[in-house]
């Protein structure tokens, strides 16, 4: 049976499993060691959840094409690949939870950070609350994942991306800093998320993307990753701060939770206008790994390519879409 993604703050059914499932995966040593990816220091071994924040970091540092600027568009990110991408990103990190939770029909749940949005302040949203995910700090002091030294499991950032985009072996608390004036201080808003899917006032939102494949492109990817239009997947980034921005964004647990909701809105699209994808195998060469049948490339689990992620139904469904 597929599992249902569910809203993890309507369901703490989900939520306490998600926040188990992390803390499992978060302990869970692996084979690799941190020499095997060129970090720094004595060597350590590396857990599986942080096997995901590397393999983050080092795709937002692959330009596409290679030997070019990874600003400019890279093998995750600034292009068509981005929502198929984190779709095999999120479907690796929720057959692992599966796996260590013994549930095999468990959904990863979703954030609906437009409700939020929607609220005077959004730092005031359930979230936020110890129950949930804990608020906001140097380091972050309360909820699930707050740094207790001294306390077994602690949750710990082990890894983490440098101002020059490399790796360091760290070992300190989460990091959160909600709404900084500097980077965006709200959330996008269900407003926001209507405008997105408004194909009347912008008719290129009813295609998935189009030439030149980058930050400047017009259609529905590069509206909903947030370099057009009012933010969204961009904005949620800079809203929380602190650990959400580097390349190393995975090691905040929200991460998942806000790409799950990236995925339903795109989920949300394809239910009015098709499993589409675009570009074809017929651009250049250029553009490999973002053309629909170009292999996204996956350390943890079996090859994917965009046209083979367009329909997730036999593996999960939402159970709610915009």
């Amino acid at each position: 049976m597929a599992a249902v993604r569910r809203n993890v703050v309507t369901d703490t059914a989900a939520r306490d499993a998600y926040v188990r499932g992390v803390k499992l995966l978060k302990a869970e040593q692996t084979t690799a060691t941190t020499a095997d990816f060129g970090i720094p220091g004595t060597p350590a071994p590396v857990r599986t959840y942080d096997l995901f924040v590397i393999w983050h970091h080092l795709a937002m540092n692959q330009p596409v094409p290679p030997g070019g600027d990874s600003s400019v568009r890279n093998r995750a990110h600034r292009g068509p690949v981005f929502l198929p991408w984190h779709r095999v990103m999120l479907g690796v990190l929720e057959a692992n939870l599966q796996r260590v939770l013994q549930e095999p029909e468990f959904g990863l749940p979703y954030w609906d950070w437009s409700a939020d949005g929607d609220l005077a302040a959004p730092q005031s949203a359930t979230l936020w609350k110890p129950e949930w995910l804990g608020g906001q700090g140097r380091p972050v002091a309360d909820g699930p994942f707050a740094f207790r030294p001294g306390t077994p499991g602690t949750f710990r950032i082990r890894i983490e991306a440098t101002l020059d985009n490399n790796l360091r072996q760290v070992n300190r608390g989460l990091r959160r800093a909600f709404g900084r004036p500097n980077a965006s201080p709200t959330l996008p808003g269900t407003d926001d998320v209507d405008l997105a899917y408004d194909t009347v006032a912008d008719p290129a939102l009813a295609t998935y993307d189009f030439s030149p494949w980058n930050t400047t492109s017009r259609g529905f990817r590069n509206r909903l990753e947030g370099f057009r239009g009012t933010g969204l997947h961009n904005q949620v980034h800079l809203w929380v701060g602190g650990d959400m921005l580097p390349a190393s964004s995975p090691n905040d647990p929200v991460f998942y939770l806000h790409h799950c909701n990236v995925d339903r809105l795109w989920e949300g699209w394809m239910n009015r206008h098709g499993r589409t994808y675009l570009p074809t195998m017929a651009a250049p060469a250029s553009l490999t790994g973002h053309r629909i049948d170009d292999e996204i490339v996956s350390p943890l689990g079996p090859a994917a390519t965009p046209r083979s992620v367009l329909d997730p139904g036999t593996l999960y469904s939402y159970d709610t879409l915009p």
